[in-house]
């Protein structure tokens, strides 16, 4: 009779496929919620068991054996298995009860996620929530994400995916900013305003602006004294009084009700529908997904 695997090498098997997948055991521990050393521990164990080396180790890399690559697939197919029994086992109950992971970057998260998350526990008190927030793009199956939401266009993938409402890119500044300087009528002006722009963390880029004038749509680079790294650090800036800057509507409206900011050159703002909540095959029939997904719709 064949001996049946053990607790403590599951735990192997999975320390190994996250440590290979992330590329190191420190990222490895933070996903799983454990210590690095309980990561080396699991993965030396199960390397003893099996009487083969891994990975090679050195103080900055971590890279796969040719045994451990090998190995590698095999086991992320086990846990892809393992994974949709769950699935399974989670859609047979018709109210949606357990942990939600969702996966979205800061903008998306922190005006339109987490401000919807008390309503959604509310009509389903037995959803735990796990919100990821991170401009880094997450692998949806590795990291077991039950759903992510994303702006801008998607690559193509077996994810299954659907289109959220559409939004309003514009430009904003402070009321005070505009008492002093005047409000420019058209995007020509704003040569002659300060600005605030955005730089992308993952390109290092600045972000190009693009206005509807008649039927075309333009892109502009203004000349900014300021540029910031963070969507929420263009915000408190124009809100300041630092300059004219652009942003999402759903991002502004707050500041807008507040009264911090006020919308300018409205008529040539444009409309973006690149908004998009993917998840998993394997998720489909997760009742919690389906209810969240229900909630961003409406």
């Amino acid at each position: 009779m064949k001996e049946q695997i053990g607790f403590e090498r599951l735990t192997g098997l999975i320390a190994f496929a996250r440590a290979g997948s992330l590329g190191s055991y420190s990222a490895a521990a933070r996903s799983l919620s454990v210590s690095p050393s309980a990561i080396s521990k699991s993965i030396q164990r199960l390397e003893t068991h099996l009487g083969i080396t891994l990975f090679t180790r050195t103080t900055r890399s971590l890279s796969f054996t040719p045994e451990g690559r090998d190995l590698h697939e095999r086991v992320l197919k086990l846990l892809r298995d393992a994974e949709e029994i769950e699935q399974v086992a989670k859609s047979a109950r018709s109210e949606p009860a357990g942990t939600l992971r969702i996966a979205t970057s800061l903008p998306i998260g922190v005006h339109i996620i987490a401000p919807a998350i008390a309503s959604f526990r509310q009509r389903h008190p037995k959803v735990m929530i796990d919100l990821r927030i991170s401009d880094q793009i997450s692998d949806l199956v590795e990291e077991r994400i039950d759903i992510a939401v994303r702006i801008g266009e998607l690559a193509d993938s077996s994810l299954i995916a659907r289109r959220l409402s559409p939004y309003r890119l514009g430009c904003y500044a402070s009321p005070a900013y505009l008492a002093t300087h005047g409000v420019p009528q058209h995007p020509d002006e704003l040569d002659k305003h300060e600005t605030v722009n955005l730089r992308y963390q993952s390109s290092g880029q600045v972000f190009r602006w693009p206005f509807r004038i008649g039927e075309k749509e333009v892109e502009i680079v203004p000349t900014s004294a300021v540029i910031v790294d963070a969507s929420e650090g263009v915000l408190a800036a124009i809100a300041a009084g630092a300059g004219i800057g652009m942003a999402t509507n759903f991002m502004a409206d707050a500041w807008v009700k507040r009264n911090e900011l006020v919308p300018v050159l409205a008529n040539f703002a444009v409309e973006r529908h690149n908004i998009t909540a993917i998840w998993p095959q394997s998720r489909r029939s997760n009742p919690a997904v389906r209810a969240f997904l229900d909630m961003l719709i409406d």
